[in-house]
This record gives structure tokens, sequence and C-alpha cells, in this order.
């Protein structure tokens, strides 16, 4: 761009042309530098991987407890044994009654049991239709089964009950065919809940009626 500024030299006024460059920074180039180039320093950050948990282990299911043999009932509980029988247990022994309506007892406490060591009794009455046995068991408080055995090696499994706060002594008792003799020859044999032999009575030819 060019400007003109008038000038007097000896009354004469002079016009100089001066050309006035547009002004730059010293030293400074003339050509454009292109910016610095800026990098952005990016740290990379990983993600922590995913750790898969364990599925929690599940607690393995307790066993079921095993079923008491022997049913708990308290004094004076009327049991009732079938085909017309009742049996109930008091302090002094096993009482029970068939369909006659007759009242039967068998004590614990007259000496004539010897409740220091393991044993079995065992009672019967029947007709043609067939035989009710009972019968004590005593001096253990972990009988676990009683079972009859006729001649022929045919076995019934009997009830077992006991007073609650378990006794070391209890009653047993069950049914069979009749056998013409109200139901001799027919053992009686104690188990503990381990099957341990605890006491057998043999077998044995004995009228019917209450013993």
């Amino acid at each position: 761009m060019k400007k003109y500024w008038p000038a007097a030299v000896g009354g004469v006024a002079v016009v100089a042309a001066v050309a006035i460059a547009a002004p730059s920074a010293v030293g400074a180039p003339t050509g454009t530098r292109p910016a610095a180039e800026t990098r952005t320093a990016t740290t990379a950050t990983t993600a922590p991987k995913a750790t898969a948990k364990a599925p929690a282990a599940t607690p393995a299911a307790a066993p079921a407890p095993a079923e008491d043999p022997v049913r708990t009932v308290r004094p004076g509980q009327r049991v009732d044994a079938g085909r017309g029988f009742t049996v109930w247990l008091t302090r002094k022994g096993k009482h029970w009654t068939g369909p006659d309506g007759y009242e039967n007892f068998r004590s614990v406490v007259d000496g004539n049991i010897d409740r220091s060591e393991p044993g079995v009794s065992h009672q019967s009455e029947g007709d043609a239709t067939g035989v009710f046995h009972s019968g004590l068991y005593y001096g253990t408080r972990k009988a676990g089964r009683v079972e009859l055995t006729d001649a022929e090696g045919h076995r019934t499994v009997a009830t077992l009950v006991a007073l609650s706060g378990r006794p070391d002594w209890g009653v047993w008792y069950a049914h069979t065919p009749a056998a013409g003799n109200g139901g001799g020859s027919l053992g009686v044999t104690l188990y503990d809940r381990a099957g341990r032999l605890l006491d057998e009575l043999p077998g044995f030819d004995f009228p019917t009626g209450r013993g």
C-alpha cells in the first residue's frame, strides 16, 4: 500500500512517494509455519477381566434320621394292638385286654424278671382266627427289633412300645395265623438297633391262654 506525505523543500512542496511495506516481525520468517503438532498421550486403560465366580457349593442334604423302632407312649395311654386287643403301660408293667374284655397284667417290678441284663418274655392267646402274641423286653435301652419265628422258619416282626423317657424295658406285640395249639413252637428273639442278638426264647408248645 502506498501513502503520500507533502514535504516543503526550499518553499516548494515536493511530494515524495514512499513505499511503506506492511510491517513484519523482525527476524520472523515470511512463510507460515504450520502449527506444532500436538499429540495427546492416550493412556490405554484395560478393563479388568471379569473373574468367573465358582457356583456356590450346595450344602449336602442332611441324611434323614433313622426311624425310631420303638413307639413312645404316656403311662396309661391305650394302644390299639389290632383285632380287638388293647395294650397300655404303667410304671409297674404291661397291661392288655382282648376281645373277651379280661384285663391282664405282667409286672416289671415284682422281681420275676432280671432287668440287669437283656431279656424277653412271651404271652399269647387266640382262637381259630389267629393268635395274639405279646411280652416284655428289658435290660436294654437300645432295643431295635423283636421277631417271632415258627417251626418252618417264617418270621413275624413285632411292634415295640415303651414309656416316654425310654426306661430299660418295654412291650412288644404281634399277630400270627392260628397254629392249632395257640402259638406253640414260636421262638422269640430280641435284637438291638445294630442288629446284634440280645436274647432269645426257643420255640416250644404251650396251650392257648393268658400267660
